[in-house]
């Protein structure tokens, strides 16, 4: 598995986000990333390890969609 660590995650929009672990899907292997929304009704989401550690290029931010902030 990748080296995401469980923790608080900047998302480059600006909301956070805390990591509760990475998992593996159960078909295909995928990695994948269990995380906990910090605002809102603090929902519990998944999403592919490869598209959390995807460096974007829009509306003239260049850098990785999320950043680690703290454990």
């Amino acid at each position: 598995m990748s080296q995401i660590q469980p923790g608080i995650y900047r998302h480059f929009k600006g909301n956070l986000y805390r990591v509760l672990c990475t998992a593996r899907h159960s078909e295909t292997a995928e990695e994948m990333v269990v995380y906990q929304t910090l605002y809102g009704e603090g929902g519990i989401w998944v999403r592919p390890a490869a598209m959390w550690n995807e460096t974007i290029n829009r509306d003239g931010y260049c850098g990785p969609r999320f950043r680690w902030v703290e454990p």
